[in-house]
């Protein structure tokens, strides 16, 4: 039984949006049995202005963001985080990335004198996946789901986020991390390609390591 041998007790998992991270999360807490951790995206007040105005909202979005994922992560460090396997469909320091991206020079400036202070004590994870995936493969997956809000999302500003996400796990250290390509499969419709993947993650990982399955959506 995977329940049996599963080792890691707190896994994050990441990715641009578009990646899948959100239905993959809640895909993995369902298979281990696991309690998910969800970004609280569509009870964020300032989002829908945001992707309307960008640079007025941005500053109200992020800290939206912020205090919401601080508030959950202290959730998981007052109680026995190790009661239960946990599956996040984000890691902490995400939110950043997008502060990098959005806000104007004095709004980061505001920004990195809150964040550090918030940071302190949020639990590390056994293990971060992070779902690759091209710009174009992300927008086309974005115009699929058919968010009303994410409609005005184009493609330079997800070229943007992809090559910050890049950039930042290229360099990261914090925690064991498993890199997938996801362009050629289809994990929420195809259960061989999930089943790879829980097999991927079932495996040690020490450092980083890189997976790219080969999928079966060649020439489609």
């Amino acid at each position: 039984m995977l329940q049996e041998t599963f080792e890691h007790e707190y896994i994050a998992v990441e990715g641009v949006i578009g990646a899948g991270k959100t239905s993959f999360a809640r895909m993995l807490a369902e298979r281990i049995d696991a309690e998910l951790v969800a970004e609280e995206v569509f009870e964020n007040p300032f989002l829908v202005d945001f992707y309307k105005s960008p640079k007025r909202f941005a500053l109200s979005c992020q800290l939206f963001f912020l205090i919401s994922r601080f508030q959950q992560q202290q959730q998981l460090t007052t109680r026995d985080l190790f009661s239960k396997r946990v599956v996040a469909d984000y890691i902490f320091a995400k939110d950043a990335i997008f502060a990098q991206v959005n806000l104007s020079e004095r709004e980061t400036a505001l920004y990195n004198r809150i964040a550090p202070v918030l940071a302190g004590d949020i639990p590390r994870p056994d293990l971060v996946i992070y779902l690759q995936a091209s710009t174009a493969t992300l927008m086309d997956r974005i115009r699929k789901r058919n968010i009303s809000f994410e409609k005005t999302i184009d493609h330079e500003y997800i070229e943007m986020l992809n090559q910050a996400y890049d950039y930042y796990f290229f360099d990261y250290s914090e925690t064991p991390l498993l890199v997938v390509k996801t362009d050629l499969i289809d994990f929420v419709k195809n259960p061989e390609h999930f089943d790879d993947l829980i097999e991927q993650i079932s495996r040690p990982v020490a450092g980083k390591k890189y997976y790219a399955p080969a999928g079966d959506l060649v020439g489609r």
